[in-house]
């Protein structure tokens, strides 16, 4: 099983993609990183001073993250997922029972930190979301409305922080890995990634 790790700056299509993407490959698994926030003292009380600690790796929880990834491909019958309430900031804790009679088509990992996790980046297919910052914006400010009551005024400061931290901590990752840059609204890009995706499984399934 490969995994497909989607990044990009927030609101630039991340999470449509990766729901596409689980719908075309239909017995894939999708694990997003925006679910494994922190819930803990530590992060409340650095909310307070830090507006922008949510969008700092310091605020995920990267060893249950990586703990369900190797759950997974070691084909473990009892996953840990987790999900994350944006409005309460408190996180609840589950296990899925998980079968694999039918061998998964891809492991897909969506989200602002996916690109900076405990994985070897030379094995995993790389896509990186692209959109105008204006849209990226609209979308974020749409959401975050609607889904953490926030106004607009704060979700411009949060925004703003968020893209820059975004880009800064990205080159690297960039500049070391193969890398799929695309928008997930563009239907020729995407036809060009399933494509390749197709050729991927096919490739792996024949070294298997």
């Amino acid at each position: 099983m490969k995994t497909i790790v989607i990044t990009g700056p927030s609101g630039s299509g991340k999470t449509y993609l990766s729901n596409k993407l689980s719908k075309l490959f239909y017995n894939s698994i999708v694990i997003k990183t925006d679910s494994y926030y922190r819930d803990n003292i530590l992060i409340r009380y650095l909310s307070i001073f830090l507006y922008d600690i949510y969008d700092r790796l310091l605020s995920i929880n990267k060893f249950e993250i990586n703990k369900a990834i190797r759950s997974i491909y070691n084909k473990d019958t009892l996953i840990s997922f987790f999900k994350y309430d944006f409005k309460r900031k408190y996180s609840t804790h589950s296990k899925i029972n998980i079968k694999y009679k039918v061998d998964k088509q891809f492991l897909i990992l969506e989200g602002i930190f996916s690109h900076r996790l405990f994985l070897n980046y030379n094995e995993t297919i790389n896509i990186v979301c692209e959109e105008k910052k204006e849209i990226c914006f609209e979308r974020r400010l749409k959401r975050d409305q609607l889904e953490r009551g926030r106004n607009s005024e704060e979700v411009k400061k949060k925004f703003n922080k968020s893209w820059f931290l975004f880009y800064k901590n990205v080159k690297n990752f960039i500049n070391t890995n193969q890398i799929i840059i695309i928008n997930p609204l563009d239907n020729n890009s995407i036809n060009n990634l399933v494509i390749n995706l197709q050729n991927q499984k096919n490739i792996t399934k024949k070294n298997n």
